[in-house]
C-alpha cells in the first residue's frame, strides 16, 4: 500500500506505469547543471598548485609572501559567501535555469582577470569573482538537481554534487603538475563555459514554473525529463497541491515549517565546517612529508582520489541507507580520526612549543629525533580515515539535505542563509586555525573538533529528518505537520 502510494505521488499511478518513467534526459540535464560544481571544485583546487609557483615567481609584482598566498587561498570563502547570498535572490527571481546559466559569467570573466594579472591585486580579484560563482553555484545547482529528480533517484543525483566539486579539485590538483599557473586557469575556465552551453538546451524546473502559473511549461518540463510515456498530468498535480501561491513575508519565519528547517540547515553547514575538514587538508602536505612522501604534490593527489572514490561510493548506496545513516557513520568515523590526530601530535610534538608556537613546520622539526618517523603511519591513517569518512557523509548529504526540505515558496531565501553560513565557517576555521593551535595546542585543537564530530551525531539523532524516498511535497507537509 504505502509503495502504491509513493508511486502516485511520483507521478505513476499504477504500479504497471512505473517502467514508463526514462531516466536519460534526467540524467543528462544533471549532467549539464553538475558542470558548476564541477567548475566550483576546480576553483578550490586552483589555489593548491598555484601558490607555489606564485611563491616563487620571477616577476616581483606577483610574487606573494606568506600573507598574500594565504589570502590568495581564503578570499574564495568570502566571494562564495557574497554569492550564496546573491544566488538565494536570483534562484526564485529569474529562475533556476537562469541563474545557472548567470553564474558562468563570473566563472569566465575571473579566471580572463587571474589570466592577465599584472599584480597582485588582480589575482585576488580574480579569485574573489570565481568564489562569488562558487557560491551561486553551490545554492543553485543542489536546487536545481532535487526539483527535477523524482525520489527513486534524487538522492544519487543530489550526491553528485559534492561529487564533481571533488572530481575537480583532484582536476586541478592533476593538471597543476604539469600546467603553469597561467594555462592552469584556461584548463579551469572550461567547464563553465559547457555547462553554459549545455544548460541552454536543458528545461526549467516543474516546481519554479507551476510556482510562476507556467502549467503547460511545465507539462512540457516533465515530458523532457520522464520521457513521453510518464504520466506528466498526474505527477504535475501533485505538485501543484504542494505549491502555494502567496510570497515570504517577515512573519511566516513564525512558521515552524519555515523556522525549523531553516534551523536545521544552518546547523548542517555549521557542523560542515567545524568538523576541521579544512584543519585536517591544511596539514595534509606536511603529514605525508613526515611520513617520506617526498613529493608533497602526489600526497594531495592521493587524498583527493580518496575523496573521490568515497564520495562516489555515498552516491551509489544513499538512496539505499538512507541520509541520516551515512551521517552516523561519517561522523563516527571523522571523531576517531580526529581523536587520534590529536594522539600524534601529543605523542610527537615537545610540550614547550606545542603549547607556544602555532608553526607547524617549526613544531614538527622541533620533535625529538626519529618520533615522528617512527608513528607517522598514525597519521597517515587518520588522515585517510578522516578524509573517507568525510567524504561518505559530511561532504555531500548536507547539501542534499538543504535542497530537500525547504518549502518552495521560502526555497532561495533559506538556502542562501545556509549557504552564507557555510563560507563564513570556512573563511573564520580556515583565517583562525593558527590561533587556535597557539591557543589550544595542536593537539587540543584536534580533540575540539573530535568533540563537535560527536556533537554531529547527536544533532543528527535528534533533528535531522529521513528524507529517503519521499517527495519533496511529502517532505514540505512533514514540516508543516509539526
Amino acid at each position: 500500500m504505502a509503495a502504491e502510494e509513493s508511486r502516485c505521488l511520483l507521478g505513476y499511478p499504477a504500479a504497471d506505469s512505473h517502467p514508463r518513467v526514462q531516466n536519460k534526459k534526467l540524467y543528462l540535464a544533471t549532467f549539464a547543471a553538475v558542470l558548476g560544481p564541477l567548475s566550483f571544485g576546480f576553483v578550490l583546487g586552483y589555489s593548491s598548485p598555484v601558490i607555489p609557483q606564485l611563491r616563487k615567481i620571477n616577476d616581483p609584482k606577483l610574487r606573494m609572501d606568506s600573507s598574500q598566498a594565504s589570502w590568495f587561498g581564503s578570499l574564495v570563502t568570502l566571494g562564495a559567501a557574497a554569492g550564496g547570498t546573491l544566488g538565494g535572490y536570483l534562484v526564485d527571481k529569474v529562475g533556476r535555469k537562469l541563474s545557472l546559466m548567470l553564474c558562468s559569467i563570473p566563472y569566465v570573466f575571473g579566471y580572463v582577470v587571474t589570466i592577465s594579472a599584472q599584480n597582485v591585486w588582480m589575482l585576488y580579484f580574480g579569485r574573489i569573482l570565481t568564489g562569488l560563482a562558487s557560491g551561486i553555484t553551490s545554492l543553485v545547482v543542489p536546487v536545481y538537481i532535487s526539483e527535477v529528480s523524482h525520489p527513486k533517484v534524487r538522492g544519487m543525483l543530489g550526491s553528485c554534487v559534492q561529487l564533481m566539486v571533488v572530481t575537480g579539485i583532484l582536476g586541478a590538483y592533476i593538471a597543476g603538475i604539469a600546467l603553469k599557473w597561467r594555462w592552469l586557469a584556461v584548463l579551469c575556465s572550461f567547464p563553465s563555459c559547457i555547462m553554459l552551453l549545455f544548460m541552454s538546451f536543458m528545461p526549467e524546473t516543474p516546481r519554479f514554473l507551476l510556482n510562476r502559473n507556467k502549467r503547460s511549461e511545465a507539462i512540457a518540463s516533465l515530458r523532457f525529463l520522464r520521457g513521453p510515456h510518464a504520466d506528466h498530468e498526474w505527477e504535475c498535480r501533485q505538485i501543484e497541491a504542494g505549491v502555494q501561491e502567496e510570497g515570504l513575508n517577515l512573519s511566516d519565519f513564525k512558521n515552524p515549517s519555515i523556522y525549523r528547517p531553516l534551523l536545521i540547515g544552518v546547523a548542517l553547514m555549521f557542523f560542515q565546517q567545524v568538523t576541521g575538514i579544512n584543519a585536517v587538508m591544511f596539514y595534509a602536505e606536511t603529514i605525508f612529508e613526515d611520513a617520506n612522501f617526498k613529493d608533497s604534490r602526489m600526497a594531495s593527489v592521493i587524498v583527493g582520489s580518496i575523496q573521490v572514490c568515497f564520495t562516489a561510493v555515498a552516491a551509489l548506496i544513499i538512496d539505499k541507507t538512507g541520509r541520516k545513516v551515512l551521517l552516523y557513520i561519517s561522523g563516527i568515523i571523522m571523531a576517531l580520526s580526529t581523536a587520534l590526530f590529536g594522539l600524534y601530535f601529543k605523542m610527537v610534538l615537545p610540550n614547550r612549543n606545542n603549547s607556544s608556537n602555532p608553526d607547524v613546520w617549526f613544531t614538527l622539526n622541533s620533535a625529538s629525533p626519529g618520533t615522528e618517523s617512527s608513528i607517522s603511519w598514525l597519521a597517515v591513517v587518520s588522515l585517510g580515515l578522516f578524509v573517507a569518512g568525510f567524504a561518505l557523509g559530511w561532504g555531500p548529504v548536507p547539501w542534499l539535505v538543504i535542497s530537500e526540505i525547504f518549502p518552495l515558496k521560502a526555497r532561495g531565501i533559506l538556502s542562501g542563509a545556509c549557504v552564507l553560513t557555510n563560507w563564513v565557517m570556512a573563511f573564520l576555521v580556515t583565517k583562525e586555525f593558527h590561533d587556535f593551535i597557539g591557543f589550544l595546542t595542536s593537539y587540543g585543537t584536534f580533540w575540539l573538533f573530535s568533540a563537535f564530530c560527536c556533537l554531529n551525531v547527536t544533532f543528527t539523532a535528534f533533528y535531522v529528518p529521513e528524507t529517503k524516498g519521499q517527495t519533496l511535497e511529502q517532505i514540505e507537509a512533514y514540516f508543516r505537520r509539526s
